[in-house]
């Protein structure tokens, strides 16, 4: 289909994809049940980043101001080891440093700095992790659903 799938990554049942070809998924990187990733516009997933289940990476939107319901759209970056938890929505043009946390259930309109811990409606920054605490590596993890 064209996506750019890590030979180590993995991809759980249920998955909405669309635009294979603009979508990336990095070493270790594990992309939950039910996720959907819309690449129409690209998006840029990094090494050993947990996307949890049902969360949602939008790269396009339609103008509510257009009288002809126009659509616009940019590319999403999620950074390396950033965890997105239960029902995560990312909106277009979003980047989502390294390390980053968002909580079950954040809308994500807006860049997330590395190693922060964002969550709420919409998400804004809550917490941090120590930086130099991170060393999992998520191609050792267990898949016992994958499908």
């Amino acid at each position: 289909m064209g996506m750019r799938l890590a030979s180590t990554a993995r991809i759980h049942r249920g998955l909405e994809l669309r635009y294979p070809h603009n979508v990336a998924v990095g070493e270790g990187s594990v992309v939950g049940f039910d996720a959907i990733l819309d690449g129409r516009n690209g998006i840029t997933i990094a090494r050993h980043v947990n996307l949890s289940s049902s969360v949602a990476i939008w790269t396009g939107e339609h103008d509510i101001r257009d009288p002809g319901f126009g659509g616009s759209g940019s590319p999403v970056v999620i950074g390396d080891r950033a965890w997105l938890s239960f029902r995560v929505t990312v909106l277009p043009g979003v980047t989502i440093g390294e390390g980053a946390v968002i909580a079950a259930g954040a809308v994500v309109t807006r860049d997330v700095p590395p190693y922060a811990i964002a969550g709420g409606v919409p998400a804004r920054v809550i917490g941090h992790r120590a930086a130099d605490s991170l060393t999992y590596d998520l191609t050792a993890t267990p898949a016992p659903w994958f499908v």
